[in-house]
C-alpha cells in the first residue's frame, strides 16, 4: 500500500478536476490535526484554494495554533451536497478530503497574499475595505497553509454519471 489508501468504491470517486472544483467553490470545511494528548483536533474553518494549497486565518495562539506546530500532517474535509432521501434510508452525498501538511505562514509576502485572497473570496471587489483591514488587522492573525498532497472525492453512488 503507498503512503495513501486507494479509494475502495473507485465507481464513486471524482476526477481531481471535479474535487478541485469543489474546493474553489465552497467557503468551509473541517481541518482536522492532532490535537493534545493524541486527541483529534476537527474544527469548522473558512478557507480559500490556489494553486494546490489551502489557506485559512487564525487567531495568533489557540488550540489549532498548537496542533499545527506540533505536527504538520492534517486533513480538510468539505461537503459539497448532503441530501438527505429518508424514503431510501441514504443521502445523496458529494464530498472531498485532502491529505497533506500544514503550516504556519511565516513569509510576510506570502502572509499578505493569502489574506487578500481570503479577503476577495468572503467580499468580492472591495479592495478599499479590504486595505483597511488588513492595515488595521493582519499583524493580529496568523496565515496557515495547507499544501495538498493527496486529494480524494466521492460521491454517492444514486450520483454518478449525474450533473
Amino acid at each position: 500500500m503507498g503512503q495513501f489508501r486507494e479509494m475502495r468504491r473507485k465507481r464513486q470517486q471524482l476526477s481531481e478536476e471535479e474535487s478541485i472544483s469543489i474546493l474553489q467553490k465552497s467557503t468551509a470545511g473541517t481541518l482536522a490535526l492532532l490535537g493534545d494528548n493524541g486527541y483529534p483536533y476537527a474544527v469548522p474553518i473558512s478557507y480559500v484554494y490556489a494553486n494546490g494549497k489551502l489557506y485559512f486565518h487564525s487567531a495568533l495562539s489557540g488550540h489549532k495554533v498548537d496542533a499545527i506546530r506540533k505536527y504538520e500532517k492534517a486533513s480538510f474535509c468539505v461537503i459539497d451536497q448532503d441530501e438527505v432521501h429518508p424514503e431510501k434510508y441514504t443521502t445523496f452525498f458529494r464530498s472531498v478530503i485532502a491529505f497533506g501538511r500544514i503550516h504556519i505562514v511565516e513569509d510576510e509576502q506570502e502572509k499578505l497574499e493569502s489574506a487578500r485572497m481570503l479577503g476577495d473570496r468572503y467580499n468580492p471587489n472591495q479592495e478599499e475595505a479590504l486595505q483597511k483591514e488588513l492595515e488595521k488587522g493582519l499583524s493580529r492573525m496568523l496565515a496557515i497553509r495547507f499544501d495538498i498532497e493527496h486529494l480524494t472525492g466521492k460521491e454517492s453512488i444514486e450520483l454518478v454519471g449525474h450533473e
